[in-house]
């Protein structure tokens, strides 16, 4: 990265550069202790081999390493190190690993947790990520604890739950003529489909998830894994090319019209919204998303706020109204429709979620008490008759999955996505896009062609479903299951927004909103941050250009190598064509933009570009 840090990511901070071991036709890289991108002749086996330590909150901890030795020799390398993870009341947990690799496409991965005391975590173990572009659908081999072997397949669609249980080895085809085989030792071991989350990968974790946790590694017993890697290959199969030179970028056929696009405005958020309209204005979204949680104190004040801003500001309108369920349902949502008339706030749309529905309810847990949805969505349209109602899940795609709506009864259905759930390096989160198209064309099978709306996904975590609360980030490191996350202050955050929209475009969606106006998701800097506050975060670029494309007939915009270079297109009823351009990565990438009468472009790190 040439470019200044802080103006491209947020911070100054450097991620850890990775040490790239390579043994013949098997490379790796190794980066924190863990191995990423795992190739065999350039094409990709695995995304990760990682040993992850969970707190009780699903949270990351980041072993301390020491006695770190790598040796690189000409046919094979070796790695070994300790660390330690130190957790609550002084508890600690000692780690001893080695990796190992050879030509003959070998990789051993061993690890001995020793916990000094008893130590609390929800998962202590392998992580295995299996890429999804080129392996979605296709075959593999699973072998189970006990010794069966099952031919089948990868999911296709989203499965909410674990496709593979009781994992003992996995065997899949890397390409025509080599197959890998994933053996798992010293646990049982079980796979989830992580596009759930917007990760770019099927997880094989270890523990199953219908265990009880947290729970308790015994003070002084080592626990032992080894994930072996076998690579073969009937020796026909040339090795795989890897792209190189120009992206190119061609247009395809016009297909569904491109989004609305919202901001999501809190309370807290509506003052500096009025202070600032001439920005607002000048950004342009066509509807504002008014987030009101009665469980959170909103009330009469908060919606006669609202108020003020539509009239100040007359866009589309929809209330993300969280109910408590603690009672009568038409009394509660009743009450809220009174509070809506006599603040004057005109709504064009309300969507509805019972607040336990923000958590979580993973496999093997007891769903929490709720009312029906049923119940809940026929108290909102009597509540509120005249405007559009919607549903589905203020979380994220995961939960939507698994708790599926009477979609018949809403108008549209929503859910959100968050890309720092598993893990936050640079990466990780630009991978993440990827696994949208996924998301959207599973929602697509499950709810047809309901209306359908995304947002708000934001880097930052907004809530978190899966433990006490999001993890305050006050140095603004890249941590996951962060409430504030620096990448949103740089161009990072930019890229990131066009290549988002970019892969749901297809989807034909309703409305998008990757934004707050401000605060730590907002197109304006918040205060306590470097940036001047109510000063323009370089998103609100990204955010204003993809108002201006809403309503414009979506262009399929197709590149050489989605994972350099992201591309949206839209089409006025004039004719004329409108092209942005993100680059994802943190390298110059050159640009053959010819197909749209431009010639090469060379695209600066994170930088976004409009053509047209």
């Amino acid at each position: 990265m040439t470019a200044d840090r802080f103006l491209i990511c947020g911070t100054r901070a450097a991620e850890t550069e990775p040490a790239w071991l390579t043994a013949g036709p098997l490379s790796a890289d190794f980066v924190n202790g863990n191995l990423r991108t795992i190739r065999h002749g350039g094409t990709e086996v695995l995304r990760a081999i990682s040993y992850i330590v969970r707190d009780r909150d699903w949270g990351t901890y980041e072993p301390v390493l020491s006695d770190l030795s790598i040796d690189q020799g000409a046919d094979a390398f070796s790695v070994s190190y300790t660390a330690t993870c130190a957790g609550p009341g002084g508890s600690r947990l000692a780690l001893r690993a080695t990796i190992k690799g050879s030509s003959d496409g070998r990789l051993v991965f061993d690890v001995g947790a020793l916990p000094e005391s008893d130590f609390e975590t929800n998962r202590c173990g392998f992580c295995i990520l299996h890429p999804i572009a080129g392996l979605a659908g296709s075959p593999v081999t699973v072998e189970h604890t006990d010794g069966s072997v099952v031919d089948t397949k990868l999911p296709d669609l989203i499965d909410p739950w674990q496709p593979f249980k009781d994992l003992r080895a996995i065997t899949h085809e890397v390409r025509p003529g080599v197959t890998a085989q994933c053996r798992m030792e010293g646990d049982v071991f079980e796979m989830e489909d992580q596009r759930n989350w917007s990760d770019a990968s099927y997880k094989t974790y270890v523990r199953p998830l219908a265990l009880p946790w947290p729970y308790v590694l015994p003070a002084g017993q080592t626990n032992r894994q080894t994930i072996s890697l076998r690579i073969a290959s009937d020796g026909t199969t040339p090795a795989a090319i890897e792209a190189s030179g120009a992206v190119r970028v061609t247009l395809g056929e016009p297909g569904p019209a491109l989004p609305d696009v919202g901001v999501i405005i809190y309370p807290s958020d509506v003052e500096t919204a009025l202070a600032n309209l001439a920005t607002l204005s000048a950004l342009g979204p066509q509807q504002l998303l008014f987030h009101y949680d009665p469980t959170r104190g909103h009330g009469l004040d908060a919606l006669h706020s609202f108020a003020r801003l539509v009239d100040a500001y007359p866009a589309r309108t929809t209330l993300e109204c969280v109910v408590a369920c603690s009672g009568d349902l038409d009394a509660e949502l009743a009450e809220v429709a009174e509070l809506v008339r006599l603040a004057k706030l005109r709504l064009d749309a309300i969507a509805v979620s019972p607040s336990v529905d923000r958590q979580s309810t993973p496999p093997g847990s007891a769903w929490p008490p709720c009312p029906p949805l049923e119940d809940v969505y026929a108290a909102a349209r009597r509540a509120f008759p005249d405007i559009r109602l919607g549903g589905g899940m203020f979380s994220y795609f995961t939960e939507l999955n698994r708790k599926r709506v009477p979609a018949g009864l809403l108008d549209f259905v929503t859910h959100c996505t968050c890309p720092i759930v598993h893990a936050a390096d640079d990466l990780s989160v630009m991978q993440s896009l990827e696994a949208l198209p996924f998301i959207t064309r599973s929602a697509r099978a499950i709810f047809g062609d309901k209306p359908y709306r995304i947002g708000p996904s934001t880097i930052a975590m907004r809530q978190n479903p899966y433990g006490g609360a999001t993890k305050d980030n006050p140095q603004g490191q890249r941590i996951a299951m962060a409430n504030r996350d620096p990448r949103h202050n740089g161009l990072f955050a930019a890229a990131w927004t066009i290549g988002y929209a970019a892969r749901v475009a297809p989807a034909g969606l309703e409305m998008l909103t990757l934004s707050s106006f401000t605060g730590p998701f907002g197109v304006l800097a918040a205060s306590g941050e470097p940036a001047t506050e109510g000063s323009p975060r370089p998103i609100s670029r990204a955010i204003k250009g993809l108002c201006e494309l809403a309503g414009l007939v979506h262009v399929p915009a197709e590149t050489s190598d989605e994972t350099r270079i992201a591309a949206l297109a839209g089409r006025s009823a004039s004719g004329e064509t409108i092209v942005w351009l993100a680059n994802l990565t943190a390298e110059d990438v050159a640009v053959d933009a010819s197909a749209l009468g431009q010639g090469h472009l060379i695209m600066a790190p994170y930088a976004i570009a409009r053509i047209g």
